[in-house]
């Protein structure tokens, strides 16, 4: 949809498809309360109060409702709002969906309602792009941290960040525009001001790495030769009996893969033990299948038997991991005494240091632990400031060599740019449309 077509009524189902207590349909647009008072039998609205009531259809009724409405432009989207809310089954809400869209609503596409609400500046993109982090965030912990910018944390940083800039090119603008009247500014304060904005949008992007695992999740391997009980260690970390643990070496000739929220979205990777070719095609395959996901993987646990202590085959699959991240895990530890430094010993027979294994992995892929990132960052935001932080270095290089201030006007003006597309007063339209387009339909 193009942003710049007049907006017409849209409608959609607001709460996920399937059986439940309540469902939710909106409408948002000038034609919100026309619509509603032809099917709704209790029309006395007032602004944020409940009304109970029924949705009929040429006076059968359809289901006994609560509507909900909302003025311009104290709303989501900034226009005319109306919830109604229905029981939960979904044969009710299509019936009442259909009624709305027969009386002058259309269907609204992914995420256009949060995108009226950008438009209509009840947001600014950051705020916008955070409303699809919570929703499709896969754990707890970063939902939590998503609201961050839902709140305008990182909105009102970066206009911060811009009105600094603005303050420099004004100056520097009302030198070259008035010579003889206004001073150049002095390179010293050229320099003390980009070398600050500089460290500010350094301090964003410290959190760049973290926020992007958040939101990714990362992948784990557990490596090791056959029989050392890699799949016990996997059992216990997920706490449910998912892959099959025997005593015969070579069980796991397969990938397993499940999710673990450690804070951070893991996929939990179990491997077939690597050891020599033999006459098992079907084991030789899932040796192959090992190597490959060690390759692939963010981390690895390389577990060892501890009651066995680390051998020559140890030692050759070590050697595989040399340029991989890995944590040294020691299986077996309830049949041991003495204990090595750098590694983590556990049993999963009994569960001792599984938790101090889950937490040393996310101290091995965050930098930063959730309550500590101070800004939530996705890709796309990230690369405008980091063109930001380019023209903003080659202004702080010119300052240095005293170059003519007009040349490092334009330097300043990309800055600003860069930051303006992060906001959203600089955008185009594939780039908003590509933005929602990863929300669900009713957001």
């Amino acid at each position: 949809m193009n942003v710049l077509d007049e907006f017409d009524t849209i409608t959609a189902i607001a709460t996920p498809f399937g059986t439940g207590g309540v469902g939710i349909i909106r409408i948002s647009g000038e034609k919100a309360f026309e619509i509603i008072k032809k099917i709704f039998t209790n029309t006395h609205f007032e602004p944020n109060k409940f009304n109970h009531g029924w949705i009929t259809d040429n006076n059968i009724k359809i289901d006994e409702v609560i509507v909900l409405p909302f003025f311009a432009p104290n709303s989501y989207t900034g226009e005319d709002v109306i919830e109604i809310h229905c029981h939960g089954g979904i044969n009710i809400l299509k019936n009442v969906l259909n009624l709305v869209l027969k009386c002058g609503a259309r269907m609204a596409e992914k995420g256009e309602f949060t995108k009226r609400a950008f438009l209509n500046k009840k947001m600014d993109l950051s705020q916008a792009e955070s409303v699809a982090d919570i929703i499709h965030s896969k754990t707890s912990d970063f939902a939590k941290i998503s609201v961050k910018n839902l709140s305008g944390v990182l909105k009102e940083k970066i206009n911060s960040i811009k009105h600094e800039i603005f303050e420099v090119l004004s100056k520097i603008t009302a030198a070259i525009d008035f010579p003889e009247e206004v001073k150049e500014p002095e390179y010293d304060y050229l320099i003390n001001c980009f070398s600050k904005i500089i460290s500010d949008i350094d301090n964003i992007l410290k959190g760049a790495e973290t926020s992007n695992i958040f939101r990714q999740g990362v992948t784990v391997t557990l490596a090791g030769k056959p029989n050392v009980g890699k799949s016990s260690v996997f059992n216990a970390l997920l706490k449910t009996q998912r892959a099959i643990v025997t005593d015969i070496a070579g069980t796991t000739r397969d990938i397993i893969t499940e999710s673990l929220d450690l804070g951070i979205p893991v996929t939990l990777t179990d491997t077939a033990g690597i050891r020599k070719s033999g006459d098992n095609k079907a084991e030789d395959i899932g040796i192959e299948y090992s190597k490959q996901s060690l390759q692939e993987a963010d981390l690895v646990l390389f577990i060892y038997d501890a009651s066995e202590g680390f051998c020559n085959e140890d030692n050759e699959i070590k050697e595989l991991l040399k340029n991989k991240k890995h944590i040294l895990v020691a299986n077996k530890s309830d049949l041991i005494s003495h204990k090595d430094d750098n590694v983590i010993y556990v049993s999963a027979k009994n569960g001792v240091g599984i938790e101090e294994l889950k937490q040393e992995i996310k101290n091995q892929v965050c930098l930063f632990e959730p309550e500590n990132l101070e800004f939530v960052t996705n890709t796309r935001q990230q690369e405008c400031l980091r063109k930001a932080r380019n023209s903003l270095e080659q202004a702080l290089l010119a300052s240095k060599l005293n170059e003519l201030q007009d040349l490092i006007s334009i330097d300043v003006k990309s800055a600003l740019l860069a930051l303006d597309e992060l906001t959203g007063e600089l955008i185009t339209d594939d780039i908003l449309n590509n933005i929602f387009d990863n929300f669900c339909i009713g957001k």
